[in-house]
């Protein structure tokens, strides 16, 4: 690669490193795992850079290669796991809010599949319009439509479930009489 085009995709790297590691770890669910897929990512594109500079939209090229970079790290996987920040023993209570709705944010995604996932991220973390989603994503907008619509039914079973849990664990019996 020449210099020039070197320092170019050099300095659109760094501009975009921020906003697609943020978007990586919503899509993984762990600091680390987003660094190897936003490296990945970029490793790609620097390797079609000629052709990635020259479409119309540069950084709608770079975000479909790692939203399908993960979506293949998904598939490879032979054991799903689900990403927790739990441990199994019991843990002091965490008074810090933000950090619990985070982690309870990352708990949900991590149970959506990977193309509802990627387009709930997009969507409402990234703040994207449903055609940009589609087009990062290579989708219809009825597609990302219908991918929002599964993604939030299946958010909110969640919601309700984790509730009900949270409430049933929270009676305790009283003699047998009711409080």
């Amino acid at each position: 690669m020449k210099t020039s085009t070197e320092a170019e995709f050099r300095a659109f790297m760094v501009s975009r490193w921020p906003r697609m590691l943020r978007t990586a770890h919503f899509l993984t669910g762990h600091h680390q795992d987003a660094e190897d897929l936003v490296q990945a990512a970029l490793a790609k594109a620097y390797v079609k850079w000629e052709r990635v500079r020259r479409t119309d939209d540069p950084d709608a090229y770079v975000w479909r290669i790692m939203i399908n970079t993960n979506a293949d790290r998904l598939r490879r996987m032979k054991v799903r796991e689900w990403l927790t920040t739990r441990f199994p023993e019991p843990a002091a209570p965490d008074h810090n809010e933000a950090f619990a709705d985070r982690s309870a944010l990352l708990d949900a995604l991590a149970r959506l599949p990977a193309k509802q996932r990627a387009v709930v991220v997009l969507r409402y973390l990234e703040d994207r319009s449903e055609s940009e989603v589609a087009r990062l994503l290579g989708t219809g907008v009825g597609t990302v439509r219908s991918h929002t619509a599964r993604a939030l039914k299946k958010l909110r079973e969640q919601a309700v479930t984790s509730e009900a849990a949270t409430l049933g664990a929270g009676r305790g019996t009283h003699g047998g009489q009711r409080p």
